[in-house]
């Protein structure tokens, strides 16, 4: 049942395309493994090979820790509707951190040069493998729309709160490994 495809052609372009979500896996030897829901609202095909998202200020790093220990990543799409398929994206990933000039880069071609509220990092993925497999056992769910709770938690923060907030929370993973994100607060304004 499972199909295997070197690229991301445009039908599979169309399928992530039409999906509200994804998720993230990533590990490093001896840590846990992470697995987060992302919304696609910030998620862009870049290439046939390659994809980021933008990912905003949470509770914790753990992605950006385990690309810079090991920089494998999965990214997972599941059809939620419709016709039952999911989509796993293959690969090596990096972090473009707030304030780095990639950061402001893909601001600048993808955001008109304006961060969203919370951002905080660039994930860019290098895509091996694309995977296709049934997705028969995915539930069927509606979608409803997108939660204000984390853009109202940064705003009220503000960026001074979210640099702090960052240097609190974002600079070891679970595990103790580094993130890598930078320290100085000016990168982040």
């Amino acid at each position: 049942m499972a199909k295997r495809f070197e690229t991301i052609d445009e039908s599979r372009r169309e399928f992530i395309r039409r999906q509200r979500m994804f998720f993230a896996a990533s590990a490093a030897e001896g840590s846990r493994i992470n697995i987060s829901p992302r919304s696609t609202e910030h998620f862009h095909v870049l290439s046939d090979r390659s994809v980021a998202y933008l990912d905003l200020t949470g509770s914790g790093s753990e992605t950006s820790a385990h690309l810079k220990a090991d920089g494998r990543l999965t990214i997972m799409f599941c059809a939620f509707e419709g016709a039952p398929l999911i989509l796993r994206l293959y690969g090596r990933g990096r972090s473009a951190f707030h304030g780095s000039e990639a950061f402001e880069a893909f601001l600048a071609e993808h955001y008109d040069g304006k961060a969203p509220v919370g951002a905080r990092q660039i994930v860019l993925l290098d895509v091996e493998l694309v995977l296709t497999s049934c997705g028969f056992g995915v539930p069927l769910f509606d979608y409803v729309g997108e939660r204000p709770t984390l853009t109202r938690w940064a705003e009220k923060k503000g960026e001074e709160g979210l640099v702090e907030y960052r240097r609190e929370k974002n600079s070891v993973s679970l595990d103790g490994l580094p993130t890598g994100m930078p320290e100085a607060a000016d990168l982040f304004t």
